[in-house]
């Protein structure tokens, strides 16, 4: 028992509590009960970390490591609590580092969380990934435990304002059977993407109806989150922007 985590998972249970939030768990048998696992996590809002890590704890009380991007570590408030969860702090313009401490924790026996989209999907839908989640399985041998959260997005997703009130939205967690590190990283990552994809359309189909038009619905189901492909357009003039300024603070 980590006493700090154990704390910090019974104070967010009080808080879902008073928001009302209704909880769908599934999988969980997948979730190993003892050693390595690299939990790799759909993004489509900022607590999706939060909800993701249910699966663990029901699985005997188990705690995941999440990465996460530096500057969450650099808060004078959030910080010192990320650091003690023990959680990996990511610097995007040097990623060696962190990558090597998560397979550091993964050959320990822990369970890693990692983002393989990286920035969270404005679309809700599922975006390319990056390859780090399959190396990281394949350097320490560890299995991928692809885990779906449905519904975050309710609650507090990128160009929307926070909604932490009593919401009483409902949460899915579904978490698909373990992919074995084997293959290439690419064939690896492509069995990951594909699982993770049949996952969130089945939790996409069980959670509905859906009400036309609101923003944290995904275009395809007549809401009114943009498409992939305009997601990925907004991404990208996005980044476009920050290495525009990069430059211009440098000059």
């Amino acid at each position: 028992m980590e006493p700090v985590y154990a704390s910090v998972v019974s104070s967010a249970r009080m808080l879902w509590l008073a928001q009302g939030l209704k909880f769908d768990i599934s999988g969980v048998e997948h979730v190993p009960a003892d050693g390595a696992g690299v939990v790799a996590l759909n993004h489509t809002g900022y607590l999706d970390f939060t909800f993701s890590g249910i699966p663990a704890f029901l699985q005997g009380r188990r705690y995941v490591r999440f990465m996460a991007k530096k500057e969450v570590f650099d808060n004078p408030i959030g910080g010192p609590i990320m650091r003690s969860l023990k959680h990996i702090p990511v610097d995007r313009a040097n990623g060696a580092a962190s990558y090597q401490t998560a397979v550091d924790y993964l050959k320990r026996g822990e369970l890693v969380g990692v983002y393989p989209e990286a920035t969270i999907s404005r679309s809700f839908e599922l975006k390319g990934f990056k390859s780090g989640a399959a190396r990281m399985a394949l350097e320490s041998g560890a299995p991928l435990i692809p885990t779906i959260v449905w519904g975050a997005q309710r609650i507090w997703t990128k160009g929307h304002p926070r909604n932490l009130g009593r919401t009483g939205a409902k949460i899915m967690v579904g978490v698909a059977e373990p992919i074995a590190p084997e293959g290439t990283v690419e064939e690896l990552t492509a069995r990951l993407h594909d699982s993770m994809r049949a996952k969130l359309t089945e939790l996409q189909d069980a959670y509905g109806p859906y009400p036309p038009g609101e923003f944290w619905v995904p275009a395809a189901r007549g809401g009114g989150a943009p498409t992939l492909e305009e997601a990925n357009a907004m991404d990208a003039a996005d980044a476009e922007k920050k290495a525009r300024k990069r430059t211009e603070d440098d000059d």
